[in-house]
């Protein structure tokens, strides 16, 4: 375990494509900045070959299109006394994703805030898919708001922060950050643990439990007891900064585990670390954090771990 080093949320990019969709962002980017003391800065990546119309309306073509939406939806921070700036990057780009990961990078962004909606380029933030390719690309946290059942926005009005581990420095790099809003928005944490059953041991291990159950079940238990241990010291690690945390380490497939243990949480931010893989990639790679991402419906705060470690 490292020492627990909060971060510091100061500045949020709020990437938008012109849609009301994208704007289901906004209110929990006016709740943050509010409650973080953070300045805001809106964002538009104008669009290669770009559609005439965006989920219904009509798409933004122009950068002098984008600056005006742009000051039209910064005079809602700027009413709320929120310090508020805008930029509309001038240059149609086919990696949208790539430009805003540049972006948070030369803005020096604390947190990206993010509605997932849509199926592809500016439009391709269903299940998360735009906040994954972000996440590949960028250092900067990712928040990312979900719409509703109903496909409406969210309120958000999270009541703790959820964080998933495995125990490794690679999982941790989520914690500073999900310290820094549990501080920030006076929220408790619950840290969480899931630790494999003999049937749910996955990758190239399965085999291998499948052929000696008893000795990788005794393995396993001693596992749980070592993160058992883990997880207490972590946990008062973060009481000693004056935050409020609960454990819950359960047996089974982590996918499961962390899925469960969201939904019956209720209205909370969940936090966990990611290399952003999607699609076949994050099948081949076993990505416990990317399949999460399509199935929590709640706002995921996801951090890039170091380049050193593995998903």
């Amino acid at each position: 375990m490292r020492p627990i080093a909060p971060r510091r949320i100061e500045h949020l990019l709020v990437p938008l494509d012109g849609s009301h969709l994208a704007e289901a962002s906004l209110t929990a980017a006016t709740h943050l900045a509010t409650e973080l003391s953070a300045h805001v800065t809106l964002l538009h990546v104008l669009e290669r070959n770009a559609p005439a119309r965006i989920h219904g309306e009509r798409h933004l073509t122009s950068a002098g299109e984008a600056d005006a939406y742009l000051a039209a939806v910064a005079s809602r921070f700027a009413d709320q006394g929120i310090a508020v700036e805008c930029h509309a990057h001038p240059n149609p780009e086919g990696d949208v994703a790539a430009a805003i990961a540049d972006h948070a990078s030369e803005f020096e962004a604390d947190l990206i805030v993010l509605c997932a909606h849509g199926q592809g380029g500016m439009r391709g933030w269903l299940s998360g898919a735009m906040a994954q390719k972000i996440v590949r690309r960028s250092t900067t946290p990712l928040l990312l708001i979900r719409l509703d059942a109903a496909g409406r926005p969210p309120t958000f009005a999270p009541g703790r922060v959820l964080v998933t581990l495995d125990g490794t420095n690679h999982g941790e790099a989520a914690l500073p950050v999900a310290e820094a809003l549990a501080l920030g928005l006076h929220l408790p944490v619950k840290l969480i643990v899931a630790v494999a059953t003999v049937m749910t041991v996955s990758g190239d291990k399965a085999a291998a439990a499948r052929l000696t159950p008893a000795a990788t079940a005794a393995a396993l238990d001693l596992k749980e007891e070592e993160m058992r241990a883990y997880l207490s010291a972590l946990a008062a690690a973060l009481q000693a900064e004056g935050i409020v945390t609960e454990i819950e380490l359960a047996r089974g497939d982590a996918v499961r585990v962390i899925t469960e243990i969201t939904e019956r949480s209720g209205a909370n931010i969940l936090a966990l670390a990611t290399h952003g893989r999607a699609g076949l990639d994050a099948l081949w790679a076993g990505s416990v954090g990317s399949k999460v991402v399509t199935r929590v419906a709640g706002p995921l705060l996801l951090v890039h771990p170091p380049e050193r470690t593995a998903d």
